[in-house]
């Protein structure tokens, strides 16, 4: 049975699969033969269903951890279980009810995503992820803080009250006199304003010799303008919920990977990565493990779809990041009505983006 397909599997091998992963994604567990004995759903003997087991592992579709005697299922498994057995029904009731209120509560777009994240991430007890083109940032107030090494971390407050960080390179006069004053110059000069605007003004009022700054401050006020002006019109907009929701029980049993997860929720930019992979899709789309590079090394899933205007023009993806151990029968049509649910609301009054 070496490199089954479903075809290949026998209908005794094929329920003996289906139980191992269903068990595995309940309780994050490997699963027994004497569990699957004792279920009663294939009528075998524990010892005849190790054999099945066995065969199922030879196949590659499942592994059995050094520290237990149960199987769990492994990615070739769970793509084969997603492609091929998997049943998937309509959200219930009451999932669709708790999205749709908390998409009506906010009367702006950002509002939408943020509850549409937080849905997501308390009903599949994954992080709910949604990514839209990037808005530049209104600025309230700027910062540089000094980290050694000729660098510093500027600081960025949004009017919305979002932080933002970058690290640059100092020019090298730079000193902590001229840290201070470069922030104290822009807050007084970027309240309300996007960073390509201020970016606008400020290098006219340098030009024109009427900032009062010394050289080492201009060309630290410029750089660091410079560096978030061009990078606001590349990046997405990504708002991630739900990370402590990776931390449950299971999961802590392998916190290494735990730890390598919330790392890599982290990279704003590559995760919007991952998630653009789904901007073409018709449906939610599924990425299991090592089939995105960026959760290889924590073995994590994506289940992602787009959503789009009244034009039918992509704006964004709505999904859910989390162990592979995802409930996928039911994650996925949960990120497919979001993701028709924030299509609808797109074009609804009262949703506007500031």
């Amino acid at each position: 049975m070496a490199g089954s397909g479903l075809t290949e599997l026998s209908t005794r091998a094929r329920e003996i699969f289906r139980l191992v992963v269903e068990g595995y994604i309940a309780n994050g567990q490997p699963v027994g033969s004497r569990t699957i004995a004792g279920s009663g759903a294939v009528g075998l003997s524990p010892a005849s269903i190790r054999s099945v087991l066995q065969e199922l592992q030879d196949a590659g579709l499942l592994a059995a951890p050094h520290t237990s005697a149960g199987r769990m299922p492994t990615e070739v498994g769970l793509r084969l279980f997603v492609d091929g057995i998997m049943q998937v029904a309509e959200p219930s009731a009451a999932d669709r009810a708790q999205i749709e209120r908390g998409l009506a509560e906010g009367g702006t777009i950002e509002a939408a995503l943020a509850a549409a994240t937080l849905a997501l991430s308390d009903l599949s007890a994954g992080a709910g992820v949604v990514m839209v083109p990037r808005r530049e940032l209104r600025l309230a107030q700027i910062s540089f803080v000094p980290l050694g090494q000729g660098r510093a971390l500027v600081v960025l407050v949004g009017d919305d009250g979002s932080v933002e960080n970058r690290v640059i390179d100092l020019p090298g006069a730079a000193n902590a006199a001229t840290l201070e004053q470069a922030g104290n110059y822009l807050t007084a000069r970027v309240a309300g304003r996007t960073l390509g605007d201020a970016l606008r003004s400020i290098q006219t009022e340098i030009a024109g010799g009427r900032s009062a700054l010394d050289q080492a401050s201009a060309a630290l006020v410029e750089r660091g303008l410079a560096v978030w002006s061009r990078d606001a019109a590349q990046r997405p907009v990504l708002v991630v919920r739900g990370q402590a929701n990776l931390l449950d029980e299971a999961a802590l049993g392998d916190i290494e990977r735990v730890r390598q997860l919330l790392d890599e929720l982290e990279s704003a930019e590559a995760i919007a990565g991952v998630l653009d992979a789904a901007r073409e899709a018709d449906s939610a789309r599924i990425f299991i493990g090592s089939e995105n590079r960026l959760f290889s090394l924590s073995g994590s899933s994506v289940i992602a779809a787009p959503w789009h205007d009244g034009d039918g023009r992509v704006v964004g993806v709505v999904g859910v990041i989390g162990p592979t151990r995802l409930n996928y029968a039911r994650v996925v049509p949960m990120v497919d009505f979001t993701a028709q649910s924030l299509s609808r609301i797109i074009t609804q009054d009262g949703f506007t983006r500031k």
